[in-house]
């Protein structure tokens, strides 16, 4: 697959809230997960390495979800191995307030899988 053709699926399967259908078909084992320095006053470590890896730091976050109101995904931007979407949730966290979280994601395609992510927000 093209970078072209990885963002679409990616942009429809976030559509359908399939996370571990875009791990599972997108995702290279090797992923490299990079999120901001301020996320480690959250307890999210800024690197994270591994498909596996990369999983289970997804699955501790969606523990502390209570509950997610709404959320959405941009279409993508492609720009030659890479492509950006805004992605946004209206949650609750558990024993916390209702909040918003936006953030640019920027993902790099190499072979047809994704082999980067990184996270802004």
């Amino acid at each position: 697959m093209k970078t072209q053709d990885v963002a679409n699926l990616y942009y429809e399967l976030m559509q359908k809230n399939k996370r571990e259908q875009i791990y599972g078909e997108l995702y290279s084992k090797d992923i490299v997960c990079r999120e901001p320095e301020h996320a480690i006053a959250m307890n999210i470590p800024t690197i994270t390495k591994g498909l596996d890896a990369v999983k289970a730091k997804s699955q501790a976050r969606a523990e502390i979800i209570e509950q997610v109101h709404n959320e959405h995904c941009s279409k993508p931007v492609v720009g030659g191995n890479f492509f950006s979407v805004a992605l946004g949730r209206d949650l609750t966290l558990k024993g916390k307030p209702r909040m918003s979280v936006e953030e640019i994601a920027v993902f790099e395609v190499k072979e047809g899988k994704i082999i980067s992510e990184q996270f802004f927000y």
